[in-house]
């Protein structure tokens, strides 16, 4: 067994890399609580540094500017060796980790936490998904950006009818019908989610369902996703394609906006698998390209991961100012849990270590849309009349 002098040693030389001082005055530099933390990480990799952290063994003025330096310098490659992750690539490897059966896991462990902490957190539209800041002030602005982006994308017009995979709370279902007169319906196995966003979107052409992708039928002139891809799993990509296909029009337009990988895995951080996003793992553009082969011609791969690092600092901090309202029913340990979870990914897309593609694809023979077009104001909103087919 390693000595706790040695441990702390590898581990201050680990951190020297990435200009990382323990006991350092700079904003990124580590505050040790515990001495047994040195020896716990080298044993436990990403997953014990995360569960220290919980804990309460060290910490950080600033974890995004702390993450953003140890990615670039792929420290946490060296400290995710363990045989955690060994286990976790061949369970991924022999089993459908994103089974029906094994899909409601990351619904009750994160999606079904409580609609209070989300209200919290998020901009009033209750979008969980990057926002987008070009020439946006604030959170709520950049939300609305992004969903207008992805309307012109989708070429929406009044009457049209929406297929949207993992709908949450119904952010881009209601302004889908709302700014562009599109009937949409969505789909999620979150209950909770689903409950909610009925009550948001009550008088729309919306209708929200408890319902997995893959038992989806019917056909549509749009077919959309935005935050569902990094749930369906590796050996799920190719069924999510045929299912898209299955529904989207011959003359439609399929969209699908994901966080995604610089390389190809079967598996997610041992720590955000077990505590943030069970059985999660993160596509790569290759990955989505060879499931769409056959089936879509992807018209336009528009990388916006640059905006995601702003949104989770916008999100953190909506849910530190919103804290002291949620600290006795939900505690300490949930709060430092969020905070890793929110800052860490900002160090990562800052680092670059992450992106966010949004795809535009066709059924092969279609004529090419425009695919990309800026948006430069909201749409006007529409009265349900104009919004009728």
């Amino acid at each position: 067994m390693i000595s706790r002098r040695r441990a702390e040693d590898a581990v201050r030389g680990l951190l020297a890399e990435a200009d990382i001082i323990i006991g350092g005055r700079r904003p990124w530099d580590v505050r040790v609580h515990n001495e047994e933390l040195f020896a716990r990480v080298l044993a436990g990799g990403s997953l014990a540094a995360g569960d220290a952290y919980v804990d309460g063994w060290w910490d950080v003025e600033r974890l995004d500017q702390f993450f953003h330096r140890l990615f670039l310098t792929d420290l946490d490659a060296r400290l995710t060796r363990s045989w955690r992750m060994k286990v976790d690539l061949l369970l991924a490897r022999l089993f459908n980790r994103q089974s029906l059966g094994r899909a409601r896991h990351v619904v009750d462990a994160h999606y079904n936490l409580g609609n209070d902490v989300f209200q919290a957190m998020l901009g009033k539209r209750m979008a969980y998904t990057c926002a987008y800041w070009n020439g946006a002030g604030d959170l709520d602005e950049a939300e609305e950006a992004k969903l207008e982006l992805v309307c012109r994308k989708l070429e929406l017009r009044p009457g049209m009818t929406v297929l949207e995979y993992g709908c949450g709370w119904g952010a881009f279902a209601k302004y889908a019908a709302e700014r562009h007169g599109a009937a949409v319906l969505g789909v999620n196995i979150a209950e909770e989610q689903v409950k909610l966003g009925r009550e948001l979107c009550r008088g729309l052409p919306v209708e929200l369902l408890v319902e997995d992708y893959r038992n989806i039928r019917g056909r549509f002139d749009r077919v959309i996703s935005m935050g569902i891809m990094e749930h369906v799993g590796p050996k799920n990509y190719r069924t999510y394609m045929e299912s898209a296909a299955r529904c989207l029009k011959d003359d439609g337009i399929a969209f699908i906006h994901t966080i995604a990988r610089n390389d190809s895995a079967l598996v997610c951080d041992p720590w955000f698998d077990r505590r943030i996003f069970p059985n999660g793992a993160t596509p790569s553009l290759r990955q989505l390209s060879h499931a769409a082969e056959g089936l879509f011609v992807v018209e336009d791969a528009h990388n916006i991961g640059p905006q995601y690092d702003p949104t989770l600092l916008a999100w953190h901090d909506n849910l530190t100012r919103g804290w002291h309202a949620l600290r006795e029913k939900y505690g300490e340990r949930f709060y430092r849990t969020m905070k890793y979870y929110l800052l860490s990914s900002a160090g990562a897309f800052r680092s670059r270590r992450a992106q966010v593609f949004q795809l535009v694809m066709t059924k092969p023979g279609r004529v090419q849309p425009r695919c990309r077009m800026e948006p430069t104001a909201a749409a006007p909103r529409l009265s349900l009349d104009a919004a009728a087919p």
